[in-house]
């Protein structure tokens, strides 16, 4: 399995950054929960402060998402005061593996891990790290060779099938971040429109994974396709017959 049906625990050492702020109104959808594309607003507040808290912060920069499960074990809604752990749980020299968890003051607890991959500004390719930004992210994990490997491989199906959803998903000049590519939260707020048909797939514990393949751009026509089969529901975001990114969403 790629995934572990478990995330993984903090570490016994290394080092564990923690931050907090009030869940805000544009967080939450009507029923007071805190949307998925708000909680990975949460997962890039926590990176950026978390890197002004360590050595070689600031020559790291650029990040790329390559793919982010969160587990909705309890929600976490409006009225809640949200504190964040953050960690590094495997790396290899390009990129790494970055728990977060979210615990709110009235119960919610959201677990999550991003595999993300530095990249340098200026050459605009994955790029090593530097050895003082890796020793407290070394000393913490017991993986240093982490490779990638997809967890999310089906194709996406034909959208003029009879189980097949179709969604526009028009894009903003706000969902454009500084590499000139959507942000990675726009993503999930698609995600929010298709579950808007599936609310019953929120009612207890669930995981989301999404991996993103290939960037959506500034003027481009993205559609959101959606499968459900039981209480598994895939989607995919497209251009025209190409799939950018793909999700799975699943009880736990």
């Amino acid at each position: 399995m790629v995934i572990p049906s478990v995330l993984p625990e903090r570490p016994p050492a290394g080092t564990l950054f923690q931050t907090g702020w009030p869940v805000r109104l544009a967080d939450i959808d009507r029923e007071h929960r805190l949307r998925l594309d708000a909680i990975a607003r949460y997962l890039q507040d926590i990176a950026f402060e978390h890197l002004e808290a360590v050595e070689d912060g600031d020559t790291h920069r650029g990040w790329v998402v390559r793919r982010t499960v969160i587990d909705v074990l309890e929600p976490v809604v409006w009225g809640e005061r949200v504190t964040l752990h953050r960690w590094c749980s495997a790396l290899s020299n390009r990129w790494c593996t970055m728990r977060v968890q979210i615990f709110g003051s009235e119960g919610g607890h959201i677990e999550t891990e991003a595999f993300v991959i530095h990249f340098g500004i200026e050459s605009g390719v994955p790029t090593r790290m530097s050895d003082r930004f890796m020793a407290p992210m070394l000393a913490g994990t017991s993986e240093h060779r982490l490779r990638w490997r997809a967890a999310l491989t089906e194709s996406m199906p034909d959208a003029a099938s009879a189980d097949v959803e179709v969604l526009p998903f028009p894009l903003r000049v706000a969902d454009i971040d500084v590499l000139d590519h959507v942000n990675n939260a726009v993503y999930l707020g698609a995600l929010e429109e298709l579950l808007a048909g599936h609310a019953d797939l929120l009612a207890a514990p669930y995981r989301v994974i999404i991996e993103y393949a290939k960037p959506l751009e500034s003027g481009e026509q993205v559609r959101v396709v959606g499968r459900r089969a039981g209480d598994t529901l895939d989607a995919w975001l497209a251009v025209g017959d190409e799939a950018r990114a793909v999700a799975r969403i699943t009880p736990l």
